[in-house]
């Protein structure tokens, strides 16, 4: 399977400015491909061609006054920006035509140099390399010190240098990994995802939820109030953003740490995890937005499911309509109603549940049940035959 390494990059002054200059080239390349595709579909023209697309916005745009600074930075960079562009193009097609499940593909539109994130890609063509002392040597930019976390698995095929908006620098590897199936485990669990607690497991383990950015608010508040009193275009005003860009990014760090320590957990000391299917992008759109996006849910079922192909486990989603929270884990007797007010219930058998408890093992043993009578169900990867994206029958 293919793994993102992300790590630390430290770039000189002189190499900061040499990639803002790659940067900007880029950024160039991909709006001008973009304009002259746009003129050809505006004056009824045909789709122009990759190559000729190239030829135009980067090899003849290279012979005039205008455009002659494109030499200044590695060739692949350029060329991987109309890749990006031919992407995206293909997205938006595919969206269009009913071939690409899910939300509506907008069509690709201009880069701009004011976004918080920046970004360029080198292939193997470029012939970037890590060099014996440890830096990362990219074609006209130098020997950028790099912070290694751990070692890389394989031979990168490429590597994406990244600016964010707190101004960091980090490089992206993509890396081919083998399994690496852990020794087996007997317990098997249910997860229920929420607000009041992040994560109930079937066992009866209650995670409280971190909500960073609600921890946070405090600091984010004053220092947007900050940016809102300085001029715009000013040296006081990009510092002020810059400011409120780093303690958003420290959020999300501190966010995507939780998430990789508790899914690290649960698939090392699970041989099976099984979670619901959610509507983050309905629940998104209601009054509990702010706390939804704060979760990160999707982030964190993320995780588990290519952690758990990668180490050998079984991992599910379950439909969200399937009434976790109402049915009985003990004799399956579903109550009419469960209003959200009411956390314990008890049961016409005489079992008293924990909601989020129950809904948790009712999922687990719903595909112990379907397991049993050879059922396939969605997202079901690992030990178990590897049926991934198959449905819930």
């Amino acid at each position: 399977m293919r793994l993102r390494y992300n790590f630390r990059l430290y770039p000189t002054p002189g190499q900061q400015q040499a990639l803002a200059r790659a940067f900007g080239c880029a950024r160039v390349v991909f709006n001008d491909a973009l304009r002259v595709r746009g003129d050809a579909h505006a004056a009824g023209l045909p789709y122009l061609p990759d190559g000729d697309l190239s030829k135009l916005v980067i090899t003849q745009a290279k012979k005039t006054t205008g455009r002659a600074w494109l030499g200044e930075v590695s060739a692949v960079v350029l060329q991987q920006a109309l890749a990006d562009l031919n992407t995206a193009y293909r997205n938006f097609f595919a969206s269009v035509s009913g071939k690409r499940k899910g939300r509506r593909v907008a069509p690709p539109r201009f880069r701009s140099r004011k976004d918080g994130r920046q970004a360029i890609r080198f292939t193997r063509n470029a012939r970037f390399t890590v060099t014996p002392g440890g830096k990362l040597r990219l074609p006209k930019i130098g020997d950028v010190r790099v912070r290694w976390s751990r070692p890389l698995p394989s031979e990168p095929s490429s590597v994406t240098v990244i600016k964010d908006a707190a101004g960091r620098y980090f490089a992206s590897f993509v890396v081919e990994t083998t399994g690496e199936p852990l020794p087996e485990a007997a317990a098997e669990v249910g997860i229920d995802l929420g607000l009041t607690h992040f994560a109930v497991t079937s066992d009866g383990r209650k995670i409280t939820s971190p909500k960073f950015l609600r921890r946070a608010e405090r600091r984010l508040r004053k220092a947007q109030q900050a940016l809102s009193r300085k001029q715009k275009g000013s040296a006081n005003r990009r510092k002020a953003a810059a400011r409120v860009a780093r303690l958003h990014a420290r959020v999300a760090d501190v966010r995507r740490d939780h998430h990789h320590k508790l899914s690290t957990q649960l698939i090392r000391d699970n041989q099976a995890v099984y979670v619901e299917n959610l509507a983050v992008n309905g629940l998104a759109r209601t009054r509990l937005a702010k706390s939804v996006h704060d979760a990160g849910w999707s982030q964190f079922v993320s995780m588990l499911e290519y952690k758990a192909e990668r180490y050998g486990r079984t991992f599910a989603k379950i439909d969200r309509w399937f009434p976790s929270s109402k049915l009985c884990s003990a004799c399956g007797t579903v109550t009419e109603s469960m209003p959200l007010n009411i956390r314990e219930w008890a049961c016409q058998c005489g079992a008293v549940h924990d909601r989020d408890v129950n809904a948790a093992s009712d999922r687990r043993s719903v595909v112990l049940r379907r397991l049993d009578q050879g059922r396939l169900f969605r997202g079901l990867s690992g030990c178990v035959g590897g049926f991934r994206g198959l449905v819930l029958g």
